[in-house]
C-alpha cells in the first residue's frame, strides 16, 4: 500500500491545529539510521485507509516529497468523538531486520467442527491478533486459524497453530489460548446411535 505524505516544518499546538482545519493530519516517521521527520498527511486518504485491516499489518511505501521509503503504521490517534485522525506515528523497515508487530488473526472452518456440529458448542475467539517477529518480506497481511479439528471442551492454543514460513509467534509468559470451544448450559447434543 501506498501512503504520500510532505515534509512538515512548523511544529507545535497551533501549528497542528491549523493543518488539522486545512484537512492534514500531522505525523511523524522514525527508526532506522535517519532522525526522525515531522510529516503531514492527507486526512481524508489516512481516515479512509485506517479503515482497512491490511494497513495496520503491512510493510507501506511512504513517497515523502518523491523518495520512497518503507514503513509500518505503529501508532495513531482519533479524536474522542468527532471523525478526526489527530496524529500519526511510523518507524522505518530496515529490510534486513525482525520487525515485531500484531497480526489479525482469521478464524476458518467454526461451523464443520465437531464441536459445532456434534456438541452444539460455541467457539468463543481468545485473542484475535497475534504478536509476531519475523523479516519485512515475510510479514503476512493476517494469520488464518483452521477450527475443523476442535471438540468440545478443547482449546487451541498457539503453540498448535500454524505459522507462515520466517514468522516466529512471541508469547509472554505461558502458551496462550487462542480459542475454545464450550458447550452452553441446557445445550442438546446429538447422540451417536449404538451399533
Amino acid at each position: 500500500m501506498k501512503v504520500i505524505a510532505s515534509t512538515r516544518t512548523l511544529q507545535g499546538t497551533g501549528a497542528s491545529r491549523r493543518l488539522r482545519i486545512a484537512g492534514q493530519t500531522p505525523g511523524i516517521i522514525y527508526g532506522g539510521t535517519a532522525a526522525p521527520v515531522s510529516i503531514t498527511l492527507d486526512h481524508n486518504a489516512l481516515y479512509h485507509a485506517l479503515k482497512k485491516e491490511a494497513f495496520h499489518a503491512s510493510i507501506l511505501d511512504m513517497d515523502l516529497d518523491g523518495k520512497v521509503e518503507k514503513v509500518l503504521l505503529r501508532d495513531f490517534q482519533i479524536h474522542a468523538y468527532k471523525q478526526l485522525v489527530l496524529h500519526a506515528d511510523f518507524q522505518r523497515v530496515d529490510p534486513t531486520k525482525n520487525v515485531h508487530v500484531k497480526v489479525p488473526l482469521h478464524f476458518i472452518n467454526a461451523e464443520v467442527s465437531p464441536a459445532v456440529k456434534l456438541s452444539a458448542a460455541v467457539i468463543s475467539h481468545v485473542l484475535v491478533d497475534l504478536d509476531i517477529t519475523c523479516l519485512p518480506a515475510d510479514l503476512p497481511e493476517f494469520i488464518t486459524v483452521d477450527l475443523s479439528t476442535l471438540e468440545a471442551g478443547q482449546s487451541l492454543h498457539v503453540s498448535s497453530m500454524t505459522l507462515p514460513k520466517g514468522v516466529t509467534a512471541v508469547i509472554h509468559g505461558d502458551d496462550a489460548t487462542v480459542a475454545i470451544a464450550v458447550v452452553p448450559r441446557g445445550a442438546i447434543v446429538a447422540e451417536v446411535p449404538a451399533k
